[in-house]
């Protein structure tokens, strides 16, 4: 009698783990290794576009234009018409600032997304017919059916900038740089100060032409 009751007192042997449980935790893992992935892919594909620019040998990073320097790009339009180019658009801010005076103008940006929200603000803002943007590289663009250009610069690119245009645009072209000026010419008109400062030169000399630098009338506070 004492050992059946000693026997019935013994805890019972631990039940073995479900055949199910292994299957479960590799499904798990599975899923958390895919989230992981799948985090990892959007940053990639969100980062990689400003990244990008960053490594080349010219950067041009993206800055926002402040409203004070689209008031004097605007400023530097008034009286001109045709066709307008923005170089390193950005989100288009210039671009559609440009359209609702009336231009057409389109915007070449390197960053895709930058671009894609160029459009949905266009559309937004009821000028998506006389605006266009471009995924472009500026270098392998010509800009020779435009009259107006507007850039952005950083001082590193300016020079070779400078000789672009010179040998692509049209003698009755205008060119308006912000924040950094052209090293070899002599601007027509300036306005603004600082960061807000915007240069306009008016191309004088034929395309292609030799000279080294434009010949400009004498600079002159608009």
């Amino acid at each position: 009698m004492a050992s059946k009751a000693l026997a019935a007192e013994s805890p019972a042997p631990l039940a073995q783990g479900s055949p199910e449980e292994p299957s479960r935790r590799r499904q798990w893992g599975l899923l958390a290794t895919g989230a992981v992935g799948g985090v990892l892919v959007a940053l990639y594909a969100v980062v990689t576009p400003f990244l990008v620019p960053a490594l080349r040998k010219v950067c041009l990073p993206f800055v926002p234009a402040t409203s004070a320097q689209i008031q004097n790009v605007l400023k530097m339009l008034q009286g001109r018409s045709g066709s307008l180019a923005d170089i390193g658009s950005g989100d288009g801010r210039v671009v559609i600032a440009a359209a609702k005076m009336g231009f057409k103008a389109v915007g070449y940006e390197l960053n895709p997304w930058l671009v894609w929200y160029s459009r949905y603000r266009a559309w937004r803002d009821g000028v998506h017919h006389n605006t266009k943007f471009y995924i472009s590289d500026l270098w392998k663009v010509s800009f020779s059916h435009y009259t107006n250009v507007v850039i952005f610069g950083v001082p590193q690119m300016m020079p070779q900038l400078e000789k672009k245009l010179k040998e692509e645009l049209e003698s009755n072209a205008r060119i308006i740089a912000c924040r950094f000026p052209f090293p070899c010419w002599i601007p027509d008109h300036t306005t603004g100060e600082g960061i807000d400062t915007v240069w306009a030169y008016d191309l004088k000399s034929p395309r292609g032409s030799e000279s080294k630098c434009l010949e400009t009338t004498p600079a002159a506070e608009s």
